[in-house]
């Protein structure tokens, strides 16, 4: 296996499914249809903001993105939402989706996403992934590093615990828990040496 800081343009087709894959469990509701949303992510997928995990065959294993003052992995402004599902799709969409983001850490390196492929999991991809993202925190001159985790997803929180990573903050959606489909996200947090 191989990590990289970025992803071949080639990949990117790939790199989206497997995004969507990861995380259409959350967004699903908000993003689908899933020919739409995969458009999208596809649309506006930054091949500078992310490491990558390629197999020894040049295959995507698993993806990491992060957020930078420049831009994050996967965000897209309001034009690239209107492109894909028109404009009274795009604003209630938007609407939706600013509930959810958050601004960029200027004080910690901010985690926008990790994604193994699922025949590829269990393999330590993940936690090659946090790795290198960890070293590419250090390298930028951050102190820490920050990721969000949703309550449903237990095993890569157990993952971000034995890497290092300690809860910070906790927030619950409330009402929408039934849009989103989990309740709460918790913030954690890991320093660097």
């Amino acid at each position: 296996m191989q990590i990289r800081l970025g992803l071949p343009d080639t990949l990117k087709p790939q790199a989206a499914q497997l995004y969507w894959q990861a995380f259409g469990g959350k967004l699903g509701r908000v993003m689908g249809p899933d020919r739409r949303a995969h458009a999208y992510v596809l649309r506006v997928l930054r091949t500078d903001h992310c490491i990558c995990a390629l197999s020894d065959e040049g295959d995507l294993l698993g993806i990491a993105g992060f957020k930078s003052p420049q831009g994050s992995f996967v965000g897209g402004e309001a034009e690239d939402l209107r492109a894909i599902y028109g404009r009274i799709g795009a604003a209630w969409r938007g609407a939706l989706l600013r509930l959810l983001q958050r601004d960029i850490d200027n004080d910690r390196f901010l985690i926008d996403g990790i994604c193994v492929a699922r025949d590829q999991r269990g393999h330590g991809i993940g936690s090659a992934l946090v790795t290198a993202l960890m070293a590419e925190a250090s390298a930028r001159g951050y102190p820490a590093i920050r990721l969000e985790v949703i309550d449903t997803n237990i095993r890569a929180r157990a993952l971000y615990e034995r890497l290092g990573f300690s809860a910070w903050r906790s927030e619950t959606l409330g009402p929408l828990r039934h849009v989103f489909g989990f309740s709460r996200a918790v913030t954690m947090v890991r320093s660097l040496p």
